[in-house]
């Protein structure tokens, strides 16, 4: 298996870039680097409510059917306007005609592909995995959607073979390309919050098994 960039991101993946130099945001299920944009328009004041976002969702800034900035019916001018109540950001029109405004950047940010780095995970959830060699264990937070080899790569940190060992849970083997769910791990964090017992009380626990050689990605 050849080594892949990450598909999904967890919202705390999201947070973690909350720098001017290294911005990231997510929208409508998506997650964008708007680096790139920061360093275009460094200095402009209209990067302010940009950068106050730095690292977080900022779904409520969008109309999710058409995906799209949200609008209103401006009351100056009874025309309909983009809604910025957190204040006017790069690529939204004035509200008056103005001499100095260019709209000859093409795509807005929000529609632009180029920015665009995965998926935001629609749920998380936390995995043990045990290593039966060396009796270590490390708790993983990962991403619902994520298919076993994905979160094999999750945890290369803690062991670079981690594809020398056979996966399993509950005495049998792992699929790795399916996802915890379909492993048939259970996501028990309904059934604790119905119980109003804490999520942390039970991780699923994933127990590695060593193959006999030294694969290392």
């Amino acid at each position: 298996m050849e080594t892949f960039p990450s598909r999904y991101f967890t919202p705390r993946e999201v947070a973690a870039h909350a720098r001017p130099g290294d911005l990231w945001v997510s929208f409508l299920g998506r997650v964008s680097d708007l680096s790139p944009l920061v360093r275009q328009h460094e200095g402009d004041v209209l990067l302010r409510p940009i950068l106050e976002a730095a690292g977080k969702d900022i779904s409520h800034w969008f109309n999710p059917k058409t995906r799209d900035i949200q609008t209103h019916v401006d009351p100056l001018t009874g025309c309909v306007k983009y809604y910025t109540p957190q204040g006017r950001f790069i690529h939204i029109p004035p509200q008056l005609p103005r001499s100095d405004w260019a709209n000859d950047f093409g795509l807005p940010w929000w529609k632009d592909s180029k920015y665009e780095v995965g998926i935001l995970a629609s749920k998380t959830r936390h995995i043990r995995i045990v290593n039966t060699l060396t009796s270590q264990e490390h708790m993983l937070e990962v991403c619902a959607e994520e298919s076993m080899w994905e979160i094999l790569r999750r945890y290369l940190p803690h062991n670079a073979h981690a594809a020398s060992y056979t996966w399993k849970y509950e005495g049998v083997n792992l699929d790795m390309d399916k996802t915890l769910e379909q492993n048939k791990i259970p996501d028990e964090d309904v059934e604790f919050y119905q119980l109003n017992l804490d999520s942390d009380l039970y991780t699923p626990g994933i127990l590695l098994y060593f193959n006999d050689d030294l694969t290392e990605f």
